[in-house]
């Protein structure tokens, strides 16, 4: 039932995949803009950048046995950008490495590429995120929305919130201008979410234990797929639900041996491998991040308060409190919007209050936000400029500040006057939301124009930090007020029907899975038609 669903959202008329194109064309052409200005670390030796790190890896997995890719040896100097994500990232990058040296050996050549950075190194890795682009994140963002397409959706609706999720300016300005993949990450989380949406749990779950594998900061993401899987499995019943959630740890034991098999043949290759990806020594944040701890660190100063180890514990125990309101909802209400909420809540509460956290983070959370572009477009919208905003110290200093502020300037008009991202919202809440932009374009002309005081060199990034995190504080509170608030909404407008009343009920509720998005049920009795249609 769900795939004939599925196949009948994808009949749009041919106006629509015309104008479809042309938006494909236009957020390539936008990214081909940005990819043209500096990246991470251009011209900064010894060091450098993102790029030279991505390029690095490359060169490592073509030229050196697996053993050897994430071990200190004469030939792969872990101090020189060593590989420090899970295996599938090593993966891709053995692939990138294999093409680069076929059409340019130079850029991979054991030792003396190191800092290359030729017009040719520059065109070939910007391509290399063009081209994950084109496989992964556009297609998967496309059918995401198609396949959520509602029957009171236009098909005017379905193309703007794709171009909101393609046009969100932080992930353009982070993989095509300081230089990353985190279209692989997220276009699978997307896929995952997708097809959990489409009751295909198994593929869900294994399609996610590859987002993992790609960069284990998807951790963000991990609590609200695991109870919402544990919830749909306690709904089945004891033996249905038992055979479900053995069958799902088989999928993903399955999912990880498979990425893992080649690190698994000695137990100091394995731990080697999670040593890297989850470094403890590194510190509790890189650079001027706005989260909890950053902004508390102005006045204690935690770093030396406390040791790295003392500090990580801290901040795990603080993250798991933190997630118990919204992991135990979703627990008990494993639908499919509370699904979207919690792994907003999750990533906020994970970028907030976790270890080790960079200023790029926020993207983990900004993308489940954007996939909630049709229930909350006013929150949305105003989410995915402050997570823009909040990266500016690093942005600045990779000399993207002009991409920065017309990719801004051009998202912010589209939503303003192609979305109805002020339907029903009150002047109160549009004041708070202009004051909010004011604020945030004069921290940022004060970032650029005015030199800091000797005293205080980082008091820009720091205002920019904590002027984010009070944001991203009230997002966790509202979305965690919609998660908590959405079952007893509901409950609330039965009750109001009456106990005992023959009439027909029907409750539409707002999720992706249902046959139609306005399926309803008739019944004697007051009942919520879950769209997941689970006995």
């Amino acid at each position: 039932m769900a795939i004939h669903t599925s196949l009948l959202r994808l009949q749009m008329s041919s106006g629509f995949y015309s104008q479809l194109f042309l938006i494909i064309c236009a957020v390539f052409a936008v990214r081909i803009a940005v990819s043209m200005w500096g990246h991470s670390g251009e011209g900064k030796p010894p060091m450098y950048g993102d790029l030279e790190a991505q390029r690095h890896w490359m060169e490592i997995t073509t030229n050196l046995p697996v053993k050897d890719w994430y071990v200190d040896t004469p030939d792969n100097d872990l101090q020189y950008w060593g590989l420090d994500y899970p295996p599938l990232t090593a993966y891709h990058m053995m692939v990138n490495g294999f093409i680069a040296h076929k059409v340019h050996p130079e850029m991979v050549a054991l030792k003396s590429s190191r800092g290359i950075e030729s017009k040719d190194v520059k065109v070939f890795m910007r391509f290399s995120v063009f081209v994950m682009d084109i496989l992964v994140f556009i297609p998967v963002v496309v059918a995401y929305f198609i396949l959520h397409k509602e029957k009171a959706d236009t098909e005017m609706d379905v193309l703007l919130n794709i171009v909101v999720l393609l046009g969100y300016p932080g992930l353009i300005l982070i993989d095509h201008g300081h230089f990353q993949y985190n279209n692989v990450s997220l276009g699978l989380f997307i896929l995952a979410v997708l097809a959990l949406s489409l009751q295909f749990d198994l593929t869900g779950a294994a399609i996610f234990c590859l987002a993992l594998n790609y960069k284990q900061m998807e951790l963000y993401h991990a609590t609200p797929f695991f109870f919402y899987l544990l919830g749909i499995c306690l709904r089945e019943g004891t033996s249905k639900g038992l055979y479900k959630l053995m069958t799902l740890s088989l999928v993903v034991t399955i999912a990880f041996l498979t990425v893992w098999s080649p690190f698994l043949t000695s137990k100091d290759t394995a731990l080697a491998v999670l040593q890297r990806i989850f470094p403890v020594n590194r510190g509790l944040y890189e650079d001027k991040v706005a989260n909890v701890w950053c902004s508390i660190s102005v006045i204690i100063k935690l770093k030396q308060l406390l040791s790295h180890s003392a500090m990580a514990i801290v901040c795990l125990m603080t993250t798991m409190l933190a997630l118990i309101p919204s992991s135990i909802h979703l627990l008990r209400n494993p639908r499919t919007i509370n699904l979207h909420y919690a792994l907003v809540n999750a990533s906020l509460i994970f970028f907030l209050f976790s270890f080790h956290v960079h200023e790029k983070s926020i993207l983990l959370a900004a993308i489940p936000v954007s996939l909630l572009i049709k229930r909350e477009p006013f929150a949305v919208v105003w989410f995915l400029l402050i997570s823009t905003f909040s990266m500016l110290p690093l942005l600045i200093k990779d000399g993207i500040i002009i991409p920065t502020i017309s990719l801004c300037g051009i998202f912010w008009l589209v939503c303003v006057y192609y979305l109805p991202i002020y339907k029903g919202i009150d002047n109160r809440m549009k004041w708070l939301f202009n004051m909010s932009m004011l604020v945030a374009v004069c921290l940022g002309i004060s970032s650029v124009m005015i030199p800091p005081p000797q005293r205080f060199p980082d008091i820009f990034p720091l205002l920019v930090s904590m002027y984010s995190c009070g944001h991203f504080i009230l997002f966790a509170l509202y979305f965690h007020s919609l998660q908590l608030n959405y079952d007893l909404s509901i409950q609330l407008k039965l009750k109001k029907k009456g106990p005992n009343k023959k009439d027909s009920i029907t409750v539409t509720a707002k999720t992706s899975e249902s046959s139609t998005a306005s399926s309803t049920t008739t019944t004697s009795k007051p009942q919520i038609h879950n769209l997941r249609k689970r006995k």
